[in-house]
């Protein structure tokens, strides 16, 4: 059995808001796994919610660059949040999303080219490591492209123009009217940006995680007593509910909280006369899916994309 230490039942709390006994409870029936351990306390009730948050923040900052129909994110993560806001820290997370988006978000390309003076972005990194006494590493990097159309961009906690916490690409295919199609575009990237969809549309969310949100849902049904029958129209029921909260096209709009995006982007249509579709999105935030207890790396990009 892993040792459940005061952190791991003070991360556990923060994710569900569960009490600290069921918590330490849970982390012991789940050998200190932290999803499993989630997953416990809802199968039991004692779950008063599973944020969609990533796993213990590292720091750093998330990069933006977006230009017409094309956009990148960067994700540089440093050990304290003051170097997060040093400034030749923050040019340098700058110049990285400016490259990756001529990089189409390849880190290994990006990593390996020049940022000035002939010197890599690695090199340069190394340089900027050994100037501030910080280990500082480059986690990870995207782009995204349309045709025709435009990318959006948005960045919540801003430290600087196009420099936050989190940052929102969201790119939009139409023949519409560029400048109106961006402001549209923004306010899409500001609801991902609250809203944490999951997936684009229903059939591009992860097996696995539609898996999990069943088994969790067919424990709880169980605990009605009910028939089979019965229980399994309360499965669908509850799975129709997690859709809805999942998927970008279904969630509703966060700007006027009655209007499922699918149809903020049927109206906007309409009203710019073009049809409208949204081609995909990413959203990264500083330290997602990092934890810190054994050094694991459970992020990757939040994305979805609807074709090429």
């Amino acid at each position: 059995m892993a040792n459940v230490t005061s952190s791991m039942v003070k991360e556990l709390r923060d994710k569900t808001g569960a009490g600290m006994m069921d918590c330490k409870a849970a982390l012991g029936a789940t050998d200190g796994n932290l999803e499993a351990s989630v997953d416990w306390l809802r199968k039991k009730g004692l779950a008063k919610a599973a944020k969609k948050a990533g796993r213990l923040a590292a720091e750093g900052l998330i990069g933006v660059a977006a230009r017409g129909d094309a956009g990148a994110l960067v994700e540089i993560n440093s050990e304290t949040d003051f170097v997060a806001r040093n400034d030749q820290f923050k040019d340098f997370v700058k110049r990285a999303a400016e490259l990756a988006l001529v990089m189409e978000g390849d880190v290994e390309k990006l990593v390996a080219h020049p940022l000035g003076d002939g010197v890599s972005v690695q090199e340069t990194l190394t340089q900027l490591v050994a100037k501030i006494g910080e280990n500082l590493t480059i986690r990870r990097a995207t782009a995204i492209a349309v045709s025709p159309g435009i990318v959006a961009s948005y960045v919540h906690n801003a430290v600087a123009p196009d420099l936050g916490k989190m940052g929102v690409l969201v790119a939009l295919r139409s023949t519409a009217d560029a400048t109106k199609l961006t402001a549209l575009g923004k306010q899409i990237a500001m609801h991902i940006a609250a809203a944490a969809p999951l997936a684009l549309t229903r059939e591009q969310l992860a097996p696995d995680i539609v898996a999990r949100e069943r088994d969790v849902q067919r424990e709880l049904a169980r605990q009605s007593g009910k028939p089979e029958t019965v229980i399994e129209k309360m499965i669908e029921g509850r799975m129709r509910k997690f859709y809805e909260e999942a998927v970008l096209l279904s969630q509703i709009f966060v700007i006027d909280q009655e209007t499922p995006i699918a149809k903020v982007v049927e109206k906007a249509a309409q009203d710019l006369g073009a049809p409208i579709e949204i081609a995909g999105f990413y959203r990264f935030a500083v330290g997602e899916g990092i934890d810190k207890g054994d050094g694991g790396d459970f992020a990757g990009e939040v994305k979805a994309m609807a074709g090429s």
